[in-house]
């Protein structure tokens, strides 16, 4: 890869998939964990604690298959592609989801649960990523991102006054004078400059 070629491509650094995917495993088979013991308390049986591994132990196996593909094969895809975009987590999300489709035993079943995960995880990657929306830079103090944000959009007043007209709190250079012409022509009323006391 040429890097001299294309200045204004980012570099591509490779991810460790292997360490990823293994600290991913521990946590989603951490939280299958806790979502069978759930499981586990709310069903009516006599066999005691250990039904969090016997009887819903599928779900940990589950939770943990889901997180271990998605993360390899989002990496893996990653380091073969040399590009981060949002191609990556879909493909991560079709494996991760036809785990799910594995439980259920059909084909259908596998590639409609990769699909739909696909699809939700690559549209939440493509869209930023974030469930609280855009994330704003924390370098930048909020006040002069809002002082330049006026700046960058203030427009000249004789444009707001062409589009506009005068009043409503927006008074061109030389408003008063006009106005008071105005009113002496209209009314016949002498207004007298608002620097000069009323007698």
């Amino acid at each position: 890869m040429d890097t001299k070629s294309q200045p204004d491509e980012v570099m591509y650094h490779p991810v460790e998939a292997v360490s990823a995917t293994i600290k991913t495993t521990a946590a989603t088979a951490t939280a299958g964990t806790f979502v069978s013991a759930i499981q586990n308390t709310l069903s009516k049986h006599n066999v005691g604690a250990m039904g969090v591994f016997t009887r819903s132990g599928g779900t940990i196996a589950v939770f943990a298959a889901m997180g271990a593909s998605y993360e390899f094969f989002k990496n893996a895809s990653a380091n073969l592609r040399e590009k981060n975009d949002s191609l990556n987590p879909t493909i991560g999300g079709f494996f991760a989801g036809s785990m799910v489709g594995l439980r259920r035993g059909t084909m259908p079943a596998f590639l409609g649960y990769g699909a739909a995960l696909a699809i939700i995880v690559g549209v939440f990657d493509y869209t930023g990523g974030a469930i609280t929306g855009y994330q704003r830079d924390p370098d930048v103090d909020e006040v002069a991102r809002k002082e330049f944000m006026r700046k960058n959009r203030r427009r000249p007043i004789e444009e707001t006054i062409a589009n506009l007209g005068e009043g409503r709190g927006i008074y061109g250079p030389g408003y008063e004078e006009r106005r008071r012409q105005r009113i002496k022509e209209n009314y016949g009323i002498d207004v007298p400059p608002a620097n000069t006391p009323a007698q």
